[in-house]
Protein backbone atom coordinates (compact mmCIF):
# COMPACT_ATOMS: atom_id res chain seq x y z
CA UNK A 1 0.00 0.00 0.00
CA UNK A 2 1.28 3.42 -0.94
CA UNK A 3 0.23 6.39 1.25
CA UNK A 4 -0.11 9.55 -1.22
CA UNK A 5 -0.48 11.91 2.04
CA UNK A 6 -0.77 10.25 5.81
CA UNK A 7 -3.96 11.40 7.30
CA UNK A 8 -3.70 8.86 9.93
CA UNK A 9 -0.58 10.29 11.15
CA UNK A 10 -2.06 14.34 11.04
CA UNK A 11 -5.08 13.43 13.12
CA UNK A 12 -2.62 11.89 15.99
CA UNK A 13 -0.31 14.64 15.87
CA UNK A 14 -3.46 17.01 16.35
CA UNK A 15 -4.46 14.96 19.05
CA UNK A 16 -1.02 14.93 20.52
CA UNK A 17 -1.60 18.87 20.56
CA UNK A 18 -4.66 18.77 22.54
CA UNK A 19 -7.57 18.08 19.43
CA UNK A 20 -8.96 15.76 21.98
CA UNK A 21 -12.16 15.34 19.26
CA UNK A 22 -10.32 14.73 16.09
CA UNK A 23 -12.21 12.25 13.52
CA UNK A 24 -10.67 10.29 10.73
CA UNK A 25 -12.89 9.77 7.68
CA UNK A 26 -12.58 6.49 6.28
CA UNK A 27 -14.89 5.82 2.58
CA UNK A 28 -14.75 2.45 1.32
CA UNK A 29 -16.48 0.73 -1.54
CA UNK A 30 -18.87 -1.15 0.66
CA UNK A 31 -20.57 1.29 3.53
CA UNK A 32 -21.52 4.80 3.95
CA UNK A 33 -18.62 7.25 5.35
CA UNK A 34 -17.45 5.84 8.82
CA UNK A 35 -15.32 7.58 11.37
CA UNK A 36 -12.35 6.80 13.36
CA UNK A 37 -12.57 8.89 16.43
CA UNK A 38 -8.83 9.41 17.51
CA UNK A 39 -9.31 8.58 20.88
CA UNK A 40 -9.27 5.57 20.51
CA UNK A 41 -6.27 4.72 19.22
CA UNK A 42 -4.99 6.33 22.34
CA UNK A 43 -6.77 3.49 24.87
CA UNK A 44 -5.54 2.06 27.47
CA UNK A 45 -5.48 -1.40 28.38
CA UNK A 46 -8.63 -1.11 30.80
CA UNK A 47 -10.50 0.43 27.49
CA UNK A 48 -9.52 -2.84 25.10
CA UNK A 49 -12.32 -5.28 24.15
CA UNK A 50 -11.22 -8.74 25.31
CA UNK A 51 -9.90 -10.01 22.03
CA UNK A 52 -7.48 -7.13 22.68
CA UNK A 53 -5.99 -7.91 25.88
CA UNK A 54 -5.88 -11.83 24.91
CA UNK A 55 -4.08 -11.32 21.98
CA UNK A 56 -1.27 -9.24 24.62
CA UNK A 57 -1.39 -11.97 27.07
CA UNK A 58 -0.41 -14.37 24.17
CA UNK A 59 2.64 -12.23 23.27
CA UNK A 60 5.79 -14.05 24.06
CA UNK A 61 9.56 -13.43 23.08
CA UNK A 62 10.42 -10.25 21.21
CA UNK A 63 7.44 -8.79 19.85
CA UNK A 64 7.05 -6.80 16.69
CA UNK A 65 3.62 -4.61 16.48
CA UNK A 66 2.91 -4.06 13.31
CA UNK A 67 1.13 -1.31 11.98
CA UNK A 68 0.93 0.01 15.67
CA UNK A 69 -0.76 3.60 15.25
CA UNK A 70 -0.91 5.42 17.92
CA UNK A 71 0.80 2.78 19.75
CA UNK A 72 -1.57 1.56 22.66
CA UNK A 73 -1.20 -1.90 22.39
CA UNK A 74 3.76 -1.35 22.36
CA UNK A 75 2.98 0.56 25.25
CA UNK A 76 0.82 -1.98 27.37
CA UNK A 77 3.13 -4.50 26.28
CA UNK A 78 6.07 -2.47 27.79
CA UNK A 79 4.43 -1.69 30.72
CA UNK A 80 4.56 -5.56 31.34
CA UNK A 81 8.25 -6.26 30.31
CA UNK A 82 7.72 -7.48 26.80
CA UNK A 83 10.86 -6.75 24.54
CA UNK A 84 8.16 -5.02 21.83
CA UNK A 85 9.20 -2.93 18.48
CA UNK A 86 6.13 -1.10 17.39
CA UNK A 87 6.20 -0.94 13.37
CA UNK A 88 4.10 1.86 11.74
CA UNK A 89 4.28 3.34 8.07
CA UNK A 90 3.32 6.87 9.09
CA UNK A 91 5.64 9.40 10.10
CA UNK A 92 3.20 10.98 12.39
CA UNK A 93 2.17 7.91 13.85
CA UNK A 94 5.86 6.90 14.45
CA UNK A 95 6.56 9.98 16.16
CA UNK A 96 3.64 10.20 19.07
CA UNK A 97 4.88 6.62 19.85
CA UNK A 98 8.38 7.97 20.48
CA UNK A 99 6.66 10.92 22.23
CA UNK A 100 5.00 8.78 24.79
CA UNK A 101 8.16 6.92 25.55
CA UNK A 102 7.71 4.03 23.52
CA UNK A 103 11.51 2.71 23.17
CA UNK A 104 12.02 0.68 20.31
CA UNK A 105 9.91 1.92 17.14
CA UNK A 106 10.59 1.67 13.47
CA UNK A 107 9.06 3.76 10.82
CA UNK A 108 8.97 0.90 8.34
CA UNK A 109 6.83 -1.27 5.65
CA UNK A 110 6.56 -4.48 6.92
CA UNK A 111 7.26 -6.02 3.48
CA UNK A 112 10.50 -3.85 3.23
CA UNK A 113 11.33 -5.12 6.73
CA UNK A 114 14.30 -7.34 6.47
CA UNK A 115 17.17 -8.21 8.95
CA UNK A 116 15.62 -8.73 12.03
CA UNK A 117 13.78 -11.83 13.92
CA UNK A 118 11.14 -11.81 16.22
CA UNK A 119 9.06 -14.38 18.13
CA UNK A 120 5.66 -12.36 17.57
CA UNK A 121 4.40 -10.65 14.96
CA UNK A 122 0.87 -8.87 16.32
CA UNK A 123 -1.41 -7.59 13.81
CA UNK A 124 -4.89 -5.80 15.59
CA UNK A 125 -7.42 -3.79 14.85
CA UNK A 126 -7.63 -6.35 11.16
CA UNK A 127 -4.09 -5.58 11.31
CA UNK A 128 -3.66 -8.47 8.67
CA UNK A 129 -5.64 -6.44 6.55
CA UNK A 130 -2.70 -4.60 5.20
CA UNK A 131 -2.06 -7.87 3.04
CA UNK A 132 -5.17 -6.07 1.00
CA UNK A 133 -6.00 -9.27 -1.34
CA UNK A 134 -5.33 -13.08 -1.44
CA UNK A 135 -2.21 -12.47 -3.34
CA UNK A 136 -1.17 -10.14 -0.67
CA UNK A 137 -1.89 -12.39 1.93
CA UNK A 138 0.31 -14.96 0.20
CA UNK A 139 3.13 -12.31 -0.07
CA UNK A 140 2.87 -11.74 3.81
CA UNK A 141 2.58 -15.23 5.01
CA UNK A 142 5.44 -16.14 3.27
CA UNK A 143 7.50 -12.64 3.93
CA UNK A 144 6.60 -13.77 7.25
CA UNK A 145 8.76 -16.72 7.59
CA UNK A 146 11.75 -14.08 6.72
CA UNK A 147 10.94 -12.09 10.37
CA UNK A 148 10.03 -14.65 12.51
CA UNK A 149 12.37 -17.16 14.65
CA UNK A 150 11.94 -21.30 14.17
CA UNK A 151 8.59 -21.91 16.54
CA UNK A 152 7.52 -18.13 15.97
CA UNK A 153 3.84 -17.05 16.09
CA UNK A 154 1.67 -14.32 14.39
CA UNK A 155 -1.36 -13.23 16.29
CA UNK A 156 -3.86 -11.64 13.91
CA UNK A 157 -7.27 -10.26 14.10
CA UNK A 158 -9.46 -9.94 11.28
CA UNK A 159 -13.39 -10.72 10.82
CA UNK A 160 -14.99 -12.64 8.25
CA UNK A 161 -17.59 -10.04 6.60
CA UNK A 162 -19.90 -12.31 4.93
CA UNK A 163 -22.72 -10.64 6.64
CA UNK A 164 -22.89 -7.33 5.15
CA UNK A 165 -23.70 -9.63 1.91
CA UNK A 166 -26.66 -10.73 3.42
CA UNK A 167 -30.65 -9.77 2.16
CA UNK A 168 -33.51 -9.27 4.18
CA UNK A 169 -34.56 -12.89 4.26
CA UNK A 170 -31.16 -14.27 4.99
CA UNK A 171 -29.73 -15.10 1.82
CA UNK A 172 -26.50 -13.83 0.27
CA UNK A 173 -25.95 -11.70 -2.49
CA UNK A 174 -22.12 -11.46 -4.28
CA UNK A 175 -20.86 -10.90 -7.31
CA UNK A 176 -18.69 -13.52 -8.28
CA UNK A 177 -16.86 -11.64 -10.74
CA UNK A 178 -15.93 -9.26 -8.56
CA UNK A 179 -13.11 -11.31 -6.95
CA UNK A 180 -13.00 -12.28 -3.20
CA UNK A 181 -15.94 -10.62 -1.43
CA UNK A 182 -13.27 -9.56 1.68
CA UNK A 183 -10.98 -7.20 -0.44
CA UNK A 184 -12.30 -3.83 0.48
CA UNK A 185 -11.10 -0.22 -1.22
CA UNK A 186 -10.51 2.38 1.44
CA UNK A 187 -9.73 5.80 1.34
CA UNK A 188 -9.07 7.71 4.45
CA UNK A 189 -9.38 11.69 4.57
CA UNK A 190 -8.19 14.38 7.94
CA UNK A 191 -8.37 17.75 6.72
CA UNK A 192 -6.40 18.07 3.41
CA UNK A 193 -4.43 14.64 3.81
CA UNK A 194 -5.91 11.50 2.25
CA UNK A 195 -4.39 8.53 1.45
CA UNK A 196 -5.93 7.85 -1.97
CA UNK A 197 -7.51 4.29 -2.85
CA UNK A 198 -6.04 1.24 -1.31
CA UNK A 199 -7.33 -2.22 -0.93
CA UNK A 200 -7.36 -3.70 2.35
CA UNK A 201 -8.66 -7.54 3.50
CA UNK A 202 -11.07 -9.13 5.63
CA UNK A 203 -10.52 -13.29 5.55
CA UNK A 204 -12.84 -15.61 6.94
CA UNK A 205 -11.54 -18.14 8.77
CA UNK A 206 -11.59 -20.99 6.79
CA UNK A 207 -9.77 -18.88 3.92
CA UNK A 208 -6.93 -17.87 6.21
CA UNK A 209 -6.30 -21.68 7.08
CA UNK A 210 -6.23 -22.84 4.09
CA UNK A 211 -3.78 -20.59 3.36
CA UNK A 212 -1.62 -20.57 6.63
CA UNK A 213 -1.60 -24.95 5.82
CA UNK A 214 -0.59 -24.14 2.41
CA UNK A 215 3.02 -21.49 4.08
CA UNK A 216 3.38 -24.19 6.33
CA UNK A 217 1.78 -22.57 9.46
CA UNK A 218 -0.79 -24.42 12.08
CA UNK A 219 -3.35 -22.44 12.47
CA UNK A 220 -5.30 -21.84 16.08
CA UNK A 221 -8.51 -19.88 16.82
CA UNK A 222 -8.00 -18.39 20.21
CA UNK A 223 -11.25 -16.00 20.09
CA UNK A 224 -14.68 -15.90 18.26
CA UNK A 225 -16.46 -12.52 18.78
CA UNK A 226 -20.18 -11.78 18.00
CA UNK A 227 -19.59 -9.28 15.28
CA UNK A 228 -17.36 -12.19 12.78
CA UNK A 229 -14.38 -11.19 14.00
CA UNK A 230 -11.74 -13.15 15.72
CA UNK A 231 -8.57 -14.07 16.78
CA UNK A 232 -6.03 -16.65 15.10
CA UNK A 233 -2.49 -17.83 16.21
CA UNK A 234 -0.32 -18.87 12.86
CA UNK A 235 2.52 -20.96 14.58
CA UNK A 236 6.19 -21.59 12.55
CA UNK A 237 7.67 -24.84 13.11
CA UNK A 238 10.45 -25.23 15.01
CA UNK A 239 12.51 -26.45 12.43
Amino acid sequence: MKYTDDPVGAAIQDFMAGNHKARIVVESNLTEDDEIVVAYLFRTPEEMPELELLALEQCRGRVLDVGAGAGCHSLALQALGVDVTALDISLGAVQAMRQQGIRQVLQHNIFDLSGQRFDTLLLLMNGIGIAGTLEGLDHFLEHAKTLLNPGGQILLESSDILYMFQEEDGSVLLDLNAGYYGEVVYNMRYKEHQTGEFKWIFIDPAILEDYATSHGYTLEQLYEGEYGNYLARLILPQH
